[in-house]
């Protein structure tokens, strides 16, 4: 599906005049969006009156919170690229990440936050870019197998086990 038909079907989700923008986010526009992948933000009117509380963010989300979680299902069918839908009012924004990969089985795999550098991030991309990985956790999991492949990694882990074993003696 082209730009203008996710705008319009998003747009249809909720009432009119409730979303003021639709933002599609590449590479290159916000350091979370990883090459290959799309990032959608709906801007709302921070002015407009909502029933739910005091912050129109927060009572945009509990208001539409129905129409946002069928969105976010959707979302893979409509836009298999997205990997990001993000809420804002100008100034604050809520988002919900798109985790794993099509192929990734739920209670497979752990999700771990990290905080890196832009050498770091260019690294990952530079991974993906090559086709070597099809995300950053793909290019995070392929180099941390590449460690685990030299000697040394068995050698240090062996020590650790025999560290555990000494600690359990005290």
């Amino acid at each position: 599906m082209d730009e203008p038909a996710v705008e319009r079907e998003v747009r249809s989700r909720f009432p009119e005049g409730a979303v003021q923008r639709v933002v599609f986010m590449r590479y290159g526009d916000d350091p979370a969006i990883e090459p290959g992948r799309v990032g959608i933000r709906l801007v709302i009117d921070p002015a407009k009156p909502v029933e739910g509380g005091p912050d129109a963010l927060a009572a945009f989300h509990h208001v539409h919170e129905d129409a946002i979680r069928k969105l976010a299902g959707d979302l893979p069918k409509l836009l298999p690229e997205h990997s990001r839908l993000e809420f804002s009012d100008g100034d604050k924004s809520l988002f919900m990440i798109g985790f794993g990969g099509p192929d990734e089985r739920p209670g497979e795999l752990t999700p771990v936050m990290a905080r890196l550098a832009p050498t770091d991030l260019e690294t990952l991309d530079t991974l993906i870019t090559a086709g070597i990985a099809t995300s950053r956790a793909d290019a995070v999991r392929w180099a941390l197998a590449r460690i685990r492949e030299r000697p040394a990694y068995g050698q240090l882990s062996q020590r650790v086990r025999e560290i555990n074993e000494l600690k359990a003696q005290f």
